[in-house]
């Protein structure tokens, strides 16, 4: 394009009000500016998605230690203030009406769901931990090798876990006999 050619289009009435690349303050809108104003005032805290482990940066809005708003941070060198649907999301986390913050259980055969409290609960699967540890545990392997393992239980991780649960859960499963652990948090 010409230099005549652009001059010819900064005299057009819409980029005649912007500054010459279309930036600065001539160029952000309302909507924009009402947004602006809205975190004011709150605490913005740097922090990570704990969906996967691509490790994508965010800004958690708070005041007075409520959380207010999740966004993608642009000074993140992997997401550079981008998120995903699921990252998107992370304030549903806390905040979602739908969200249980009860223990909830269906017995056996049963059609309802019952509230327990967390210590019964916890209790409930330890003990089944524990009973399909020893009704799965081998000794040996079908060869006769020595294998000390138990095939009574696996873990699969999801997508919520961050690497340092799923490092926590490996030894944890390892430890007690598990050689079936998997997490799926990939992209």
């Amino acid at each position: 394009m010409s230099r005549t050619s652009f001059d010819r289009l900064r005299q057009l009435p819409v980029l005649g009000r912007v500054a010459r690349w279309g930036t600065g303050p001539s160029a952000v809108s309302k909507e924009t500016r009402r947004a602006g104003a809205r975190v004011a005032g709150l605490k913005a805290t740097e922090s990570v998605c704990p969906y996967c482990a691509v490790g994508c940066g965010q800004v958690v809005y708070t005041r007075g230690g409520e959380l207010i708003d999740v966004e993608g941070n642009p000074r993140s060198p992997i997401s550079q203030g981008t998120l995903c649907p699921k990252g998107s999301a992370t304030r549903q986390l806390v905040q979602q009406p739908g969200r249980l913050t009860k223990v909830r259980y269906r017995r056996p055969g049963g059609t309802d769901w019952e509230d327990l409290d967390l210590e019964t609960a916890m209790d409930m699967i330890a003990e089944r931990v524990i009973r399909a540890r020893e009704e799965g545990w081998q000794h040996v392997d079908e060869q006769g090798r020595k294998v000390d393992r138990t095939m009574g239980f696996a873990h699969l991780g999801g997508a919520t876990l961050d690497n340092e649960e799923n490092y926590l859960i490996k030894k944890l499963f390892t430890a007690m006999g598990a050689v079936q652990i998997e997490n799926q948090a990939r992209i």
